[in-house]
């Protein structure tokens, strides 16, 4: 029997202007599983998913009708969780996983309606599906409850990271970075009031990410220019490749004030440079965070949604020469422990295996 995998992923996978982590997660595993042997066939679709037009739906069903019986199916649940009625009829022919980055029902700023019409949609994709997996512990518990699924059917595969240089550290911390695309769940509004706080101090903090959400944009362009932080906060938009590690390059704590997030690459991200991280305590983060080996913490988290806890935080860090000096000890000692995408791999890999095998 083959060991081919079918890969469905959304068509903006490598569009360099809507980066995400999920896109980086898909293209390094990709990666991996080729280099690990698997021939591996790729899929993107367009579409506004999870909710496509019906040309979207229809390639999506055409896609799934071509493949042979028993062939290995690895779904973006971006492209899948959101339309049962095109996925879950082939659920008994074919052998299919679903790779689940967020919860559909768990993107900020969504009508309690169409919520929940997500969270019933997803609920039936991953109840067809023959294995579900994860990107975090949390995600993982998430799922299983949420959707009364069988613990052994949600596996996890923690993102991996590439390895980097060691950042040269500012000693007064000055340099703040947020990498998240400008979006409501990112919390760049928590975060530009969290900063107003602190603006009798010396900091600069770039903002790295799509600009996409016009609306949302233009309220945290609001915000900036409300608290007079125009100078001091800039929104750069997308930043790949060598551009977005001269922004890691340049910086000394990372600020990461989402109000939900599965994982976190950006945490690995930064922690892979040895610099520190300032972020909210919400699902697969405080993971992603990790502690160094004598146990201590390589930033600090905060509820989220919280101006004045996170602003405070950021007064500390400015302020407090020897807490700067034990975070970026830690976030080295992380740095060590970091998964590669190797091991992301191997761990889809597994799962795929599984499923070849039945």
């Amino acid at each position: 029997m083959t060991r081919m995998v079918v890969v469905v992923l959304p068509a903006n996978v490598d569009d360099p202007a809507t980066p995400s982590g999920g896109n980086v997660y898909d293209r390094r595993v990709c990666a991996e599983l080729v280099a690990a042997g698997w021939p591996v066939r790729e899929v993107a679709l367009p579409g506004a998913w999870p909710r496509p037009d019906a040309p979207a739906r229809a390639a999506l069903g055409d896609t799934l009708a071509g493949l042979p019986d028993a062939t290995v199916v690895l779904l973006d649940g971006l492209v899948a969780c959101g339309v049962p009625e095109v996925v879950t009829p082939h659920a008994d022919r074919l052998r299919l996983a679903v790779l689940v980055h967020l919860p559909l029902a768990d993107e900020t700023g969504l009508d309690p309606a169409d919520a929940a019409d997500l969270d019933r949609a997803e609920r039936a994709v991953l109840g067809a599906a023959a294995a579900v997996i994860a990107t975090s512990d949390w995600t993982a518990r998430q799922l299983a409850d949420r959707h009364g699924l069988p613990a052994h059917r949600v596996r996890v595969a923690v993102p991996g990271v590439a390895r980097a240089e060691l950042t040269a550290a500012d000693p007064a911390g000055r340099r703040l970075l947020c990498v998240a695309s400008v979006t409501p769940r990112k919390g760049h509004d928590v975060l530009v009031d969290a900063l107003a706080t602190v603006a009798d101090l010396d900091w600069s903090c770039q903002c790295v990410g799509a600009l996409d959400a016009a609306g949302h944009v233009g309220r945290v362009r609001g915000r900036i220019a409300h608290h007079g932080l125009d100078d001091r906060v800039t929104l750069t938009g997308p930043r790949h490749g060598a551009a977005l590690i001269g922004s890691y390059a340049d910086a000394d704590l990372l600020i990461l004030a989402s109000y939900a997030e599965t994982y976190g690459m950006v945490v690995t991200e930064a922690l892979a440079r040895g610099i520190p991280v300032l972020a909210s305590e919400v699902g697969g983060v405080p993971q992603a965070l990790g502690r160094g080996d004598d146990g201590v913490l390589p930033g600090l988290l905060v509820p989220p949604g919280d101006p004045a806890t996170l602003g405070a935080a950021v007064r500390r860090w400015l302020t407090d020469a020897d807490w700067r000096q034990r975070l970026r000890a830690a976030a080295v000692q992380r740095r060590a422990t970091l998964p590669d995408w190797a091991r992301t791999a191997a761990g889809i890999g597994a799962v795929l295996h599984d499923l070849r095998r039945r």
